[in-house]
């Protein structure tokens, strides 16, 4: 019994020990099969797991307050470097595009002629450089306009021409860039010269420098794409003008803008500039047929002039076989009067003018003589003074010993112009503006009475237009060529060695003369 109850005692008490897990266990839902639907275990879970995400996000946290720290400075220190390149960019802008700025003279002049030892190398880089940022509008330009005091306007040919400053035919062979020139600031731009059939020229190389003198000798001998390819480049040009205008994209459009309804010169397209346009006849057009090269240079005008201010008839290239024979009195009427008929009988309200451009090499009083003959009896309206010469100058200064590789230079073939031109050329102009001021020679057989008309003659007729065209390197040079009679000082040489600055320094200079005269 003893040993009865003490086993009943002992089972009393296991079943006391174990009601509390088998009561609990017979309560459906409190030790579910998933740990997540018993919300004990799930407030536990959920404590732990996010003491466990707080414990694994604690870095990252950190690392976020430290990222945010960190990147605001970067930001600071970013922002402050975009803007620093942005203000470089825009300052560079400014600066490396203005014609004023010395970069233009001192750098990259000299930059070019390091990296094209040929000189023609160099020029084909220029123009395709110009002509590529005129189309991005990154092109070098005369800014502030200068020109607006209207100390040096001058006028030519009934315009008021913004200033006396001109860039001659040989920069622009192809009519490539006139509107990038026009930006350099001068008053006149000559493209050309075009001939009526494409011709290659003389074989390469042809074009050397004489750095010591700042001057060049080429032999390009009138290298051209053809007449019908300037016409086709210039009408173009109207046709965009028209467009960016407001008066449409159509042919009626263009006649509309070279007929005077934009209110700018048909040529150059810009208040107070004019655009001219050489013409020549081909190398292998016979030098002693008169009619041929007549037609040459009419077939020329004849598809140039409706897009031109100025003609400029060229019979003084010293590369041309047999073309400087030309300026003799009765060729040079022949072609000139030629070239006056044709450009007078172009479609277009206002007709073009025409120039002849004479050599510097025919300076004697029978060949100046028989040229202002020409230039009376044919109508032209005015010479540009001045070409290449086939003379070789003395080097300046006096006594100064050409490099080796330039006495070598020297001896090459071609037209040489350079600043030892300048002199000889002021000289010309002063000569040519004295007799055809004097109007035209009379005939010994005249009469008292015809006499006397034609002495009445030259003071009822248009005052014939001189452009001085060679050496013209600084204000000072132009203005005594203006002096001297011309109303145009043209450059050429001066801009290839002096850069795109040339004209803005040139202009600058004569003002300066100006207000110290005053």
């Amino acid at each position: 019994m003893a040993s009865t109850s003490a086993m009943m005692a002992w089972r009393t008490g296991l079943r006391a020990r174990l009601m509390p897990v088998s009561r609990l266990s017979q309560r459906p839902g409190l030790f579910p099969k998933r740990a997540g639907q018993c919300p004990g275990f799930t407030r536990y879970a959920s404590n732990s797991t996010a003491s466990a995400t707080q414990a694994a996000s604690a870095p990252s946290e950190a690392v976020k307050e430290v990222a945010k720290a960190v990147p605001k400075k970067t930001r600071r220190s970013r922002k402050g470097l975009y803007s620093s390149i942005a203000a470089l960019l825009f300052v560079g802008y400014v600066y490396g595009l203005d014609t004023r700025a010395s970069i233009h003279r001192y750098a990259v002049v000299p930059l070019i002629r390091l990296l094209y030892p040929d000189a023609e190398d160099a020029h084909h880089f220029g123009v395709e450089n110009l002509k590529f940022l005129y189309r991005f509008g990154l092109h070098p330009r005369e800014r502030g306009n200068p020109d607006s005091d209207g100390a040096l306007a001058t006028e030519v040919f009934g315009y008021t021409l913004a200033n006396p400053i001109g860039i001659s035919a040989g920069l622009d062979k192809h009519a490539d860039i006139p509107d990038a020139l026009f930006a350099l600031g001068p008053a006149i731009v000559e493209v050309g010269g075009t001939t009526p059939l494409p011709q290659d020229g003389n074989p390469k190389p042809r074009v050397f420098r004489l750095p010591s003198q700042r001057a060049m000798i080429n032999r390009y001998g009138l290298n051209s794409k053809g007449a019908d390819h300037m016409a086709a480049v210039l009408e173009q040009r109207v046709r965009d003008f028209a467009f960016a205008a407001g008066f449409g994209d159509h042919d009626d459009a263009a006649h509309r803008v070279l007929n005077g309804d934009a209110n700018v010169p048909p040529g150059s397209l810009v208040p107070g500039k004019l655009l001219a346009v050489q013409v020549a006849k081909n190398k292998l057009t016979p030098d002693g047929d008169i009619e041929a090269i007549k037609r040459d240079y009419v077939y020329c005008v004849d598809r140039v002039a409706p897009y031109a201010d100025i003609l400029v008839v060229n019979v003084s290239s010293p590369n041309t076989p047999g073309l400087r024979d030309l300026q003799a009195a009765a060729p040079l009427t022949a072609i000139l009067s030629a070239v006056v008929d044709s450009a007078k009988s172009i479609q277009r309200k206002t007709k073009p003018f025409v120039m002849v451009k004479v050599s510097p090499d025919e300076d004697s009083e029978e060949q100046l003589s028989g040229i202002c003959e020409a230039v009376w009896k044919s109508g032209v309206d005015g010479v540009i003074v001045g070409n290449t010469t086939n003379r070789r100058p003395a080097p300046v200064p006096s006594g100064f010993e050409l490099p080796e590789a330039e006495q070598q230079i020297l001896k090459e073939t071609g037209g040489y112009s350079g600043p030892q031109l300048f002199e000889r050329d002021v000289a010309l102009v002063a000569r040519y503006r004295q007799m055809l001021d004097q109007g035209p020679a009379q005939p010994e057989a005249a009469s008292e009475g015809e006499k006397a008309e034609q002495a009445v003659a030259p003071a009822t007729q248009p005052r014939k237009v001189l452009f001085a065209s060679g050496g013209i390197t600084n204000g000072a040079q132009a203005r005594a060529a203006l002096d001297a009679g011309a109303s145009v000082a043209m450059m050429y040489t001066g801009i290839v060695y002096g850069g795109v600055g040339t004209v803005t320094r040139v202009k600058q200079e004569m003002r300066e003369l100006q207000k110290g005269e005053k």
